[in-house]
């Protein structure tokens, strides 16, 4: 019988991560909630979920960040959720504290009159396989800020809110962000998460 894919879920002390545990869990899969940034790569995959501001979250990361940012630059798959996504990134202007530095470019406050961006949105030109596994029109977003890569090679989906253009998903190798929430984002939203639990090997 395969064991089941490990999942390690990074609690950065912040908010509930019930909604998340539940969509990604299957009983082919097993997720482990732990605060101990030492920890996190004790599994098939890492998930940093999309609850807190950048600064505090950094600090929680600081002690694992150089174990960490080398386990996903040599294919540890890793999924970054909202701000999770951002902490793939080198900083952010909401706060200091250094992130992993998974993707170059730093996060930024959205552009737009209307801030923070709450409710659906669209997924524009989406290109990865996790979207052709689980197709995505619309996604919920709950941000202030976003990232913006030095190379926007790494973009894989685009999203717009009131005139700003932002990444809705990047990659690097086996490291996936997104800034929406897909265990928000109804049973798409989920499955797209399933789609990566699936592509964890």
């Amino acid at each position: 019988m395969t064991r089941p894919r490990r999942l390690v879920l990074f609690d950065y002390g912040a908010g509930n991560l019930h909604s998340l545990a539940k969509a990604l869990a299957a009983p082919d899969v097993e997720v482990r909630v732990d605060r101990d940034p030492q920890r996190l790569l004790d599994g098939d995959a890492l998930v940093l979920p999309g609850v807190g501001a950048f600064t505090p979250a950094a600090e929680r990361l600081a002690a694992g960040r150089e174990a960490i940012g080398a386990a996903l630059r040599t294919g540890h798959p890793a999924i970054g959720i909202c701000l999770g996504m951002q902490l793939l990134f080198d900083g952010s202007e909401e706060g200091p504290g250094e992130g992993l530095g998974i993707i170059p470019g730093r996060v930024t406050r959205l552009a737009a009159r209307q801030v923070p961006q709450i409710g659906w949105n669209a997924i524009e030109g989406a290109d990865d396989p996790l979207f052709a596994a689980a197709p995505l029109a619309t996604a919920y977003y709950a941000n202030s800020f976003v990232c913006r890569p030095t190379d926007a090679g790494a973009v894989v989906a685009w999203s717009e809110h009131d005139g700003d253009r932002f990444p809705a998903a990047v990659r690097a190798g086996h490291t996936v962000g997104v800034q929406f929430h897909p265990e928000k984002s109804s049973a798409p939203g989920v499955r797209f998460l399933r789609a990566f639990v699936r592509s964890v090997r």
